[in-house]
């Protein structure tokens, strides 16, 4: 069931970076729910063998299939999403950022997305819809 795709283009390195970063995440966060690589393959609808490429950092590995094993496995998204955003922007990504906890970092995040573009429309609408300090997502928390 391999898923094997050649990374290209001028972001691999990058992306070669965040997949070695993002495959020992995963394979710590294994061990540590004590799982095996099988029951991560079967829980991920993968390839044992492509675990252990996951888990490796094979740059070879595709995004979309480490984000199958982190959610596999529980852990958020943003384990991946976040160096990749970091990346994009040129910017080097600090790996303490990812120790705290990251669902209420998710979930800020998408807040800070909602009200942001909220914000926008009632700038472009030119509307005076009265801007409280309450969250409009408030379903986030």
């Amino acid at each position: 069931m391999s898923h094997e795709s050649v990374a290209s283009g001028p972001d691999e390195s990058s992306l070669a970076e965040i997949k070695q970063m993002s495959g020992r995440r995963i394979e710590d966060e294994r061990r540590r729910q004590g799982l095996t690589q099988p029951k991560l393959a079967k829980r991920a609808g993968l390839s044992v063998s492509w675990i252990r490429e996951i888990e490796s950092g094979n740059p070879r590995t595709r995004i979309d299939d480490h984000l199958r094993c982190v959610t596999a496995l529980g852990m958020p998204p943003c384990t991946i999403l976040i160096p990749m955003l970091f990346k994009a922007h040129g910017k080097a990504f600090p790996p303490q950022l990812l120790a705290g906890n990251l669902h209420e970092l998710e979930c800020h995040l998408l807040e800070f997305i909602v009200n942001h573009t909220i914000a926008d429309m009632r700038r472009s609408l030119g509307s005076d819809l009265g801007e409280g300090s309450e969250s409009a997502f408030p379903q986030l928390r």
